[in-house]
């Protein structure tokens, strides 16, 4: 757990969500911890609840080796990945004025977006197993994206329709 999860901090680039595609790997092709199934109701249950949208590591931990595994992931997860913030930072302020500098975040950009679009299909493709889940999941991103909604109010949406639609 603790191998696993400091390689998936320190890769963490762009956003916890950045990683879940290689977490999923990790967690459920490589270590057998979870099932597919699992992981993406664990994921659901960690967004939905109040605190940081990594609280998937905690449960994926609990899982795995109750409360020891929970600190264990939890450290393993946070911990590189803030310290290497941290200095970062220092570094970034360093080069303020740096005409490379916005060169830099200008590229990033597009590789962020495309690791967190990489992690919502990866949630959507197991969490999707009907046409009317895909139509679900379909209307949430679309109310998302052009309604500018905030995520509890697409979040409602898809637990209503899921209890009066499944």
């Amino acid at each position: 757990l603790a191998i696993v999860f400091t390689q998936l901090s320190i890769l963490a680039f762009g956003g916890g969500n950045a990683i879940l595609p290689e977490m999923q790997h990790q967690v459920v092709e490589v270590h057998h911890w979870l099932s597919a199934e699992q992981f993406s109701s664990y994921f659901a249950m960690a967004q939905a609840a109040p605190g940081p949208n990594m609280m998937i590591v905690s449960l994926i931990g609990w899982h795995v080796a109750g409360p020891a595994g929970l600190i264990v992931t939890s450290i393993a997860k946070f911990a590189p990945s803030s310290i290497l913030t941290i200095y970062a930072l220092k570094f970034w302020q360093r080069f303020q004025d740096h005409p490379y500098r916005a060169r830099f975040e200008k590229a990033l950009k597009p590789i962020t977006v495309g690791l967190v679009l990489a992690s919502a299909y990866m949630i959507a493709e197991v969490s999707t197993y009907n046409l009317l889940l895909v139509a679900l999941v379909v209307i949430a991103a679309a109310l998302s994206f052009f309604k500018n909604l905030h995520p509890l109010w697409v979040m409602a949406f898809g637990a209503i329709s899921g209890i009066f639609l499944l």
